[in-house]
């Protein structure tokens, strides 16, 4: 198959982590047969250093050109870079919601689960852990509160700001009809989380998710508030198989549910559209102060490889070998540094991407 793959690498440890995430791809387009071409885009910080802004149109057009983006951390240290100095639709985030918006991922799917090897890293009690959990947080991600209108104005000498969150039953549909697709291949279970008890856009949410419920019968459909959910994923996580939620819910449960796995270094995620088209990346930030330092763990980033494997590409059986590849590597002992433990043996980030790849040759 031919493979063609816009890279964004973008800040921080984005390059070194995106870096072993190819040298995994290369792996298996050799063991496979298939041909991988790479077009390396600039956006983030990267962007703003060349071109003076995050997310140029030519950028635009290389993702648009490509079958898949693969793209490593974008931004950085918030109090000292100059890119935070600048207006807020010229900082490197800007330049992903843009990216967002122009590829129109608005399915972001960001799995979390607990190898039994690092249990050891999972803050929760081995009572609350059990026999682990598996669960997938399926995030709406081009509507809500982040991209609203907002505005800062001042009245009567005292500023104030506000920020709009509207969806409407389109933008709600189509994240829903993807929740329970995931969740058919799943358990088949969905859990649906807002707050509506308070929010309107929250009661159109539930209204929404009730009537999708109808075209999946073998789907279970729980709703829970969104301060019970943050609860429950540290009170009882195996409780969860799918959890569909909006924009700024799923970004901030999201995060919660990557600690509890032991390391955000652990976590892929995906942002697909109404194609096969998608977008993969690492949950976790760029930490710039680690940069250059070849300690960052790139397993979250070939996982998103995987990801890609199977939801872009549709090659199931490559995406299993790098994810079996992943395991191999964590049962053998090996940890960078954000996952080490006691008896384990510590790599670096070019090694552990070694090592991955060699196993799937």
């Amino acid at each position: 198959m031919e493979c063609k793959i816009a890279v964004i690498s973008g800040d921080g440890i984005g390059p070194e982590i995106v870096r072993e995430a190819k040298k995994v791809m290369d792996a298996v387009a050799a063991k496979y047969g298939h041909h991988i071409t790479y077009t390396d885009v600039l956006m983030g910080g990267a962007s703003i250093d060349v071109h003076g802004v995050p997310l140029t149109d030519q950028a635009i057009a290389d993702c648009q050109a490509a079958d898949a983006v693969l793209m490593g951390s974008i931004g950085g240290n918030t109090s000292t870079s100059p890119w935070y100095r600048l207006p807020a639709d010229k900082r490197p985030e800007a330049g992903l919601l843009k990216l967002r918006k122009s590829l129109g991922l608005f399915a972001n799917l960001r799995p979390a689960s607990l190898y039994q090897e690092l249990k050891s890293a999972c803050p929760l009690r081995d009572e609350i852990i059990g026999d682990g959990f598996d669960l997938m947080i399926m995030r709406e991600l081009t509507g809500g509160l982040y991209f609203g209108e907002r505005k800062t104005v001042e009245e009567n000498g005292v500023q104030k700001a506000y920020d709009t969150l509207t969806y409407d039953e389109n933008e709600i549909r189509r994240i829903a009809k993807r929740g329970f697709e995931i969740a058919e291949k799943r358990r088949k279970k969905v859990t649906s989380v807002d707050k509506a008890n308070v929010l309107d856009s929250s009661r159109l949410w539930r209204k929404v998710v009730e009537e999708v419920a109808k075209d999946y019968p073998e789907v279970a459909l729980e709703h829970m508030l969104v301060d019970n959910c943050a609860m429950q994923l540290v009170k009882d996580p195996g409780q969860f198989d799918v959890i569909l939620t909006e924009n700024m819910f799923g970004d901030i449960l999201s995060d919660e549910a990557s600690m509890i796995t032991g390391s955000i270094g652990m976590l892929p995620s995906a942002s697909l559209n109404d194609t096969k088209f998608g977008l993969y990346e690492p949950s976790g930030g760029s930490a710039p102060d680690i940069a250059g330092q070849n300690i960052a763990n790139p397993i979250a980033t070939i996982l998103s490889a995987a990801m890609m494997l199977r939801f872009s590409f549709d090659l199931d059986q490559e995406a299993d070998a790098v994810e079996a590849a992943v395991q191999q590597v964590l049962t053998e002992g090996y940890r960078t540094r954000d996952i080490l433990s006691e008896d384990a043996k510590q790599v670096t980030t070019s090694q552990m991407g070694d090592l991955i790849a060699e196993r799937i040759k």
